[in-house]
């Protein structure tokens, strides 16, 4: 399992939303200078590191959390993901490239094709799979209230 530390920052109904890149450890980085992470979060008050979790330990705001990912969910996504459009792509570029007598505009818009039916078979795989794919709450270390800025 994967975990990654975070605070719990609201509360939505059952759900907890957990904060889970802090400034402290983007400035140990190596890579700081050169992190999408970093940017993000600074662009955004770290609004984009936040992650949606079902609260099945009873955290509250302020709490330190610890939520995980199976590897397995992790790799199917992840190849589902990028790896499906790709190779649709490719396959579109292919087929158009073939079917046109070796045309270009062709190839591209066949690749194009491809990539768009990638795209829409991953989200309609997403969005029947449930919450298999999403993090869950593995740990809760309750802080006090009045140490939570």
């Amino acid at each position: 399992m994967i975990t990654e530390s975070g605070r719990v920052v609201a509360m939505a109904g059952d759900q907890i939303w957990v904060q889970t890149i802090r400034a402290s450890a983007c400035q140990s980085c190596s890579a700081r200078s050169g992190c999408g992470q970093r940017a993000l979060a600074a662009v955004s008050s770290g609004r984009a590191n936040q992650v949606l979790v079902d609260n099945t330990l009873g955290a509250r705001v302020g709490d330190e959390v610890e939520v995980g990912l199976d590897e397995q969910s992790l790799l199917r996504a992840s190849v589902a993901l990028y790896g499906l459009p790709l190779v649709l792509m490719l396959f579109g570029s292919l087929l158009g490239h073939g079917v046109s007598e070796s045309s270009d505009l062709a190839a591209i818009l066949g690749a194009l094709a491809g990539l768009g039916l990638g795209f829409g078979v991953v989200r309609r795989w997403q969005s029947g799979a449930g919450d298999r794919y999403q993090p869950h709450l593995v740990r809760v270390n309750t802080i006090a209230s009045s140490t939570y800025q």
